[in-house]
């Protein structure tokens, strides 16, 4: 490894020294995704994210001479916010670049932790490229994200204390984006204890380590797309990918809805807000893209800054995948009464109407029909199917849902 070399030393170092700096995020017994299910809460961490362990602890091992100078970082969510609060601890000047299009929200944040706010025109990338050249230019410590040992065992104090505090876990489910957050787990669990399983989740729509692990070797994607912005990473680092490798023992994606329902199942069962980055471990545990059955196992939440414009359509997307609203559309004869029938079929069976459309211009296979489109609150599948049945069973053409 580059730097210094990722050491079990280091990662109880770092437990020591950000004690002043973190919050203790306890795990919580979660049965609705298990019997012996557990998450641990880092979306409760101070400024939101898991992202400080690392970067306070790197920051933690700078020379006097460099925290004369500064630290410099490039982020536009989580990290820029977990390096602007631990310089701010130690009293360290912090220079934060961001894409100049940066949510507001998240650019004020930043910039309520002290740090000095850099906005670049252009994207992720041309910002990335702007804080290098000015950490030269400057002679400033730049904190990776993800792939830099330091930052590195600054994650790992998690893997400490999923062990200090439920010493017979016996598996653990971690998000992945750069694999900084994995890595650090993997490698304090597996030291300690290498019969504990470690799986790592990436998004459907950002595969970077699934892909690169998959194939041997680091891969970067063209694009990403994914409400889990936390993790949407093109590129694995080096480090990061050869420590995810070796040590995790297994890792799986997770789609869109999924990641939507598991967001909503935390919400209403456990009254805790997960960005779509943190939820990504629940929707594994939830979907079975890690069985669970009666192991011990912890879902680690990374973060719970979600962006509240987004929130309304991650609700809405959530309650679909868990059945708890559809839509049907209904080809029915065009005459009167069709909408109270109907009505009475949906509210017999405990269903509540939200929204009615109709459509006389809708192709149908009858030109004296018409379409109704309906849209349901329901308890789960199972109620979905039912009113679907008891439709079709009273002559209704359900020509879409």
């Amino acid at each position: 490894m580059s730097e210094q070399k990722l050491s079990l030393d280091h990662i109880y170092r770092a437990s020591h020294v950000l004690k002043s700096v973190i919050r203790p995020t306890n795990l919580i017994k979660t049965p609705c995704l298990g019997k012996n299910v557990y998450i641990k809460p880092e979306n409760l961490q101070v400024t939101g994210s898991f992202k400080v362990r690392g970067a306070g602890y790197m920051i933690s091992q700078l020379t006097a001479e460099e925290r004369e100078r500064g630290v410099i970082a490039c982020s536009a969510g989580n990290h820029a916010q977990g390096v602007a609060l631990a310089a701010q601890s130690y009293g360290i000047p912090a220079t934060i670049c961001l894409p100049e299009g940066a949510p507001i929200s998240k650019v004020e944040a930043t910039r309520s932790y002290g740090a000095e706010i850099c906005l670049v025109p252009g994207v992720y990338d041309d910002a990335y490229n702007y804080a290098l050249k000015l950490k030269d230019e400057k002679g400033l410590a730049f904190v990776h994200p993800f792939d830099n040992p330091l930052v590195i065992a600054g994650q790992g104090t998690i893997g400490l204390e999923i062990l200090d505090e439920l010493s017979d876990v016996e598996q653990v489910v971690v998000p992945i984006g750069g694999g900084g957050l994995a890595s650090g787990v993997a490698y304090a669990i597996k030291q300690l204890n290498p019969g504990v399983k470690v799986y790592g989740v990436q998004a459907e729509g950002a595969p970077s380590m699934f892909n690169s692990v998959h194939d041997g070797h680091v891969e970067r994607l063209d694009s990403v797309h994914t409400i889990a912005d936390g993790i949407a990473v093109k590129q694995p680092g080096e480090n990061t990918f050869e420590l995810c490798r070796s040590l995790l023992d297994g890792i799986v994606t997770v789609t869109e809805d999924e990641i939507c329902a598991a967001i909503i199942k935390l919400l209403e069962k456990r009254k805790l807000i997960a960005e779509g980055a943190g939820a990504v471990s629940v929707a594994a545990v939830m979907f079975d893209k890690v069985p669970v059955g009666d192991k011990k196992t912890v879902c680690i939440v990374s973060g719970g800054n979600i962006d509240v414009n987004f929130l309304n359509r991650i609700i809405d997307r959530g309650l679909e995948k868990s059945g708890r609203k559809c839509t049907f559309t209904i080809e029915v004869p065009d005459k009167p009464g069709q909408l109270v029938a109907i009505s009475s079929i949906v509210a017999s069976l405990g269903a509540n109407i939200t929204a009615v459309n109709h459509e006389r211009t809708a192709a149908t296979a009858d030109v004296t029909s018409c379409q109704l489109r309906v849209a349901l609150e329901t308890r789960n599948h199972a109620h979905v199917d039912e009113i679907r049945n008891a439709l079709v069973e009273n002559g209704y053409i359900i020509v879409g849902k």
